[in-house]
């Protein structure tokens, strides 16, 4: 006993690292794609792949609907990311990991605005888009459906 108590760290102790600190700023998604993704070029002649996700947050209402909170997320993603990035439909579940930041500018109204700009550092598409059902029930179909299984590797669609 006496050996453990001595090999654990000591409250007032201090670690020291030879590499500098590193600010962290991550944030992770689990939302539906708002549309198929779409490449625009940069200034620098990189392409850089821009879409939205929509997060439901709190509980259902009477209706059954819950809110949405809309990101914008950027990715520069290349070779089979990139491509599997792009093939992805409009209403696809998403696990995205991103670098967040705040930025502020001036609108063109004058006015100091402020906004939350997502860097898209991993993704990982979950399931395929809800397909509404033809039949009586009006309603989406069950996840056990086979248009509904999850997407596996780079080359699914």
């Amino acid at each position: 006993m006496f050996a453990l108590r001595n090999a654990l760290p000591r409250a007032g102790a201090r670690a020291f690292s030879t590499t500098a600190p590193r600010s962290l700023a991550k944030m992770q998604l689990i939302g539906r794609l708002a549309d198929t993704p779409a490449v625009n070029p940069t200034s620098t002649g990189r392409d850089v792949i821009r879409y939205a996700v929509g997060v439901s947050t709190g509980s259902r209402d009477e209706n059954g609907n819950r809110g949405v909170s809309w990101f914008k997320v950027a990715s520069f993603s290349e070779g089979p990311q990139k491509d599997l990035l792009l093939s992805l439909p409009k209403g696809t579940l998403m696990y995205i990991e991103a670098e967040a930041k705040m930025d502020s500018f001036q609108a063109q109204d004058g006015t100091q605005r402020t906004a939350l700009n997502l860097l898209q550092r991993n993704f990982e598409a979950l399931s395929r888009p809800r397909i509404e059902s033809s039949s009586e029930t009006g309603g989406p179909e069950s996840d056990t459906d086979p248009a509904n299984e999850p997407l596996s590797g780079v080359g699914a669609s």
